[in-house]
């Protein structure tokens, strides 16, 4: 129990001590904001390794400056792999097929689907919105294949009906589920 006061005591005072120096440190390589968040990894980090603090002082400055320098590298890491995350979402957005993006900026489509029975609703979107197919979208609805299949016909059919009245006979199917086409104008040809 004594050895652990002692621990605790010896890095209490160390960061006591070194708190500023080390703000500074991080403030110079990261933003002011990443700093603060920084020294608080920093001293989280210490408190977890307290058993391999050193015992002189000079040491311990040594050692906390040395898990700062490890911080900001994680540090940099991050910001590096957000970075490159920001950068493939931003490309998948910008080379998103035109389909895709006009169905869901479709709010005719979109109310058609909203006035569905639920359990319809959600069975449309799952397979044209989500890119599941049918057996599966019934799957994460807790029914049966068959029972899919029958639900999305009828959602079929009420939405043709919906969008017909509406001047719009477009209605999104397709054997491929993930595929988007308009296929009720050719049907009704």
């Amino acid at each position: 129990m004594r050895n652990r006061t002692d621990l605790a005591l010896r890095l209490t005072d160390a960061l006591s001590h070194n708190t500023p120096d080390l703000l500074r440190y991080l403030e110079r390589r990261l933003n002011r904001d990443d700093a603060a968040d920084a020294l608080a990894d920093l001293m989280t980090i210490g408190w977890r390794r307290a058993n391999t603090l050193p015992v002189a002082p000079e040491q311990a400055r040594m050692w906390l400056f040395g898990i700062a320098r490890h911080v900001v590298a994680n540090a940099a890491r991050t910001e590096r792999r957000q970075s490159n995350l920001a950068e493939r979402l931003r490309e998948t957005l910008r080379t998103a097929p035109a389909e895709v993006r006009s169905i869901d900026e479709d709010a005719e489509v979109r109310d058609a689907i909203a006035r569905l029975a639920p359990d319809q609703a959600e069975l449309v979107r799952l397979i044209h919105w989500e890119g599941f197919s049918i057996a599966e979208a019934g799957k994460i609805l807790g029914i049966s294949a068959s029972t899919a299949r029958t639900r999305y016909q009828r959602a079929r059919a009420d939405l043709k009906a919906a969008l017909s009245r509406h001047g719009d006979a477009q209605i999104y199917a397709g054997d491929n589920p993930r595929t988007i086409v308009a296929a009720a104008q050719s049907e009704q040809r």
